[in-house]
């Protein structure tokens, strides 16, 4: 076990939208990493296949099913991985749905339905398990934002659910800080999930052309994997990175204003 595993050890980490995507590869490096880990998503026997593979590799890990956008589920949740697991150390709130359409083509379900796994979700999920961070001395807490909160066509409702991730995030590090919690935002560009193979599919576009065609367009050359955010949240969740909070990263393959 290196040193950063160590410093780890024994700590608990909580990963909403864990089962698939960018929230199974960030519960896996945390494990990786020395944390135990809560498997968070909405059914929660399609967390077990990422539990296996934590507990596979010499790692502790739980699935845990919730709805972030129910209160008394986020409570209920958040309290059992509590006495199951251990008091949650670690948050990234990462779960996230999209219903994309035109303004005038958005319903208020659609609207709402966003609103609320990624901003009210983020809201529950953070006011759970603060208690237990400010409590201790140490917490961490990622919110997943997106290059979609400068604007992006199509996704109005989505845009300002992730810009407000953003300005939860610089709150939550003025109120939090004091007790040793700090609270950062990663906002991902184009990375390929099934939430981005499900938009190339929507609009007819072959999975392989419509990465080549983001592709073009990041000065890297390549679209992102959920590996690399992975690597930007175990970053934030170490002892060295206390002196950094209430910033967003923009892991995007290049500059985003």
């Amino acid at each position: 076990m290196n040193e950063q595993q160590n410093q780890q050890s024994g700590r608990t980490a909580l990963v909403t939208g864990a089962a698939r995507g960018i929230g199974a590869a960030v519960a896996r490096r945390l494990g990786r990493d020395g944390f135990a880990v809560a498997v968070l998503d909405l059914d929660e026997t399609a967390g077990e296949p990422v539990v296996a593979e934590i507990e596979a590799a010499g790692g502790r890990a739980l699935a845990v099913g919730v709805d972030v956008a129910d209160e008394q589920a986020v409570e209920a949740a958040v309290a059992r991985v509590a006495e199951e697991l251990g008091a949650p150390a670690v948050l990234v709130n990462n779960a996230g749905i999209i219903r994309d359409n035109l303004l005038f083509k958005m319903t208020a379900d659609d609207w709402d339905m966003v609103m609320g796994v990624h901003l009210r979700g983020a809201f529950l999920m953070s006011r759970a398990a603060q208690r237990y961070m400010a409590g201790a001395g140490w917490g961490r807490i990622v919110n997943l934002s997106s290059t979609s909160a400068l604007g992006n066509r199509g996704q109005a409702n989505y845009a300002a659910a992730k810009a407000g991730v953003q300005g939860f995030t610089k709150t939550l590090a003025i109120e939090l800080g004091r007790f040793g919690v700090t609270v950062n935002a990663i906002a991902p560009g184009f990375i390929e999930t099934e939430m981005t193979a499900a938009t190339a599919a929507r609009v007819g576009v072959p999975f392989e052309d419509f990465k080549a065609a983001a592709a073009g367009q990041i000065p890297v050359g390549r679209v992102g994997r959920p590996e690399d955010i992975a690597a930007m949240v175990s970053f934030f969740v170490r002892e060295e990175a206390s002196f950094v909070s209430g910033q967003v990263v923009y892991v995007a393959g290049g500059p985003c204003d």
